[in-house]
């Protein structure tokens, strides 16, 4: 497929989509959104990928929604136009993706950037990548996870002071912070990401899945509740071909070949 304000590209099990809208910072617009949603389900939906990853390119993720195109909304405006629904399919594509998604993050990552990087499963930033949720200074709010998801990844205190002052956090910040999982130099931010993702892809995809899903449970669950899950899913994957395969690759000191089954 070909897109207006993407490019993607598929190697080595990996699909990597750039955001493509450098005069506009990579604003996300309703164009961006409604493709971004319908990219990642199509690199959901191909059997072959094993692992996402979404980018802005070597000098900036996404600076925020595309103010432009907003400013002149009314309330009704956006209660009942098609944006709030582009905008949750977006997000609902990355959010129910079974594929990891991660975010190479280089430069700035702000308001509605900020919130699409936190909706991957993790991010790599380069040591000038900034993030941020801003809104606050335009006299509105985050809108599309802000509030919720950077809570959770950063905890209450620092989602509170960076919503309510609008400050940006640095990527030294944001690691300690536990909101980005590695810091890289920009020159080596796209290998490395295609690097992590290739190995991630070249694991058994349904245990990656399952691991996945049991992460992803832990952010809410009850711990009690969280390991019954872990457990189950860990007895389920003796189900899978690639476990045998595993097992077996390991004692017999070689390297397993995964048919993800």
């Amino acid at each position: 497929m070909t897109y207006e304000t993407l490019l993607v590209e598929v190697a080595d099990g990996v699909g990597v989509i750039t955001l493509n809208r450098p005069k506009a910072m990579n604003a996300l617009n309703q164009t961006l959104t409604r493709e971004l949603g319908e990219a990642v389900d199509a690199l959901e939906a191909d059997q072959a990928i094993g692992c996402i990853v979404l980018t802005g390119g070597d000098q900036v993720f996404a600076a925020g929604a595309d103010i432009k195109e907003m400013k002149d909304l009314s309330f009704h405006d956006l209660y009942v136009s098609d944006f709030p629904r582009i905008q949750r399919d977006c997000w609902r594509a990355i959010d129910e993706a079974r594929t990891p998604v991660v975010a190479a993050v280089a430069g700035f990552a702000l308001g509605g950037g900020c919130e699409l990087a936190l909706a991957c499963d993790f991010i790599v930033a380069t040591d000038s990548a900034k993030f941020g949720q801003p809104e606050i200074g335009i006299g509105t709010m985050p809108g599309a996870g802000g509030t919720q998801r950077l809570t959770k990844a950063v905890g209450k205190a620092k989602a509170m002071d960076m919503c309510l002052t609008g400050r940006m956090m640095d990527a030294e910040e944001a690691e300690r912070a536990g909101l980005v999982s590695q810091i890289v130099s920009a020159d080596a931010l796209l290998d490395t990401v295609r690097k992590v993702a290739k190995k991630i892809a070249s694991h058994s995809r349904p245990a990656v899945m399952m691991i996945k899903e049991s992460v992803d449970l832990a952010v809410d669950a009850d711990l009690q509740d969280g390991l019954l899950f872990e457990r189950r899913n860990f007895a389920a994957t003796f189900a899978f071909e690639d476990c045998k395969e595993g097992m077996n690759a390991f004692a017999e000191k070689r390297k397993p070949v995964f048919k993800h089954r």
